[in-house]
């Protein structure tokens, strides 16, 4: 399975550690893809900041690169605040280059839940089950 993750611009300078990681691990929404399977990284780059110029043209060259989904990383679901475009992109994406749409890469970070949880922040992070992982994995993402 190839895949191209695009990130929030506001972490333009992400090393996507956590991202990486999640995706060779097969955590979070990675957790998707079955263990004997392999996964490439096709494709890396940032929305261009809002209202997200780049998720207009970019998926078409991980396309061209193979990528059979595209995940839109774990940031815009926990950023501060959430991206307000995230449900139009899904959206956008799905339509336009009709390719597999994936909310997520790396588990919520547990620092993050604690936090959140109370706040109008919260539902939308707990929203996406696969990136709530447990708090062991969670925390392993601090």
């Amino acid at each position: 399975m190839k895949i191209g993750i695009i990130i929030c611009d506001r972490y333009r300078t992400c090393g996507a550690g956590k991202c990486l990681r999640a995706l060779r691990e097969r955590a979070g929404a990675f957790s998707r893809y079955p263990a004997d399977e392999p996964l490439e990284l096709v494709g890396f780059s940032t929305c261009a900041g809002c209202p997200g110029g780049n998720v207009e043209y970019v998926p078409e060259e991980m396309i061209k690169n193979g990528a059979e989904a595209i995940h839109l990383a774990t940031g815009l679901v926990v950023g501060y605040p959430p991206c307000p475009y995230l449900d139009y992109f899904q959206a956008f994406l799905a339509r336009r280059y009709g390719v597999s749409v994936v909310v997520g890469t790396h588990p919520v970070p547990e620092q993050y839940c604690l936090v959140h949880r109370d706040l109008e922040t919260g539902p939308a992070v707990t929203a996406h089950a696969d990136l709530m992982a447990t708090a062991d994995v969670r925390r392993g993402y601090d």
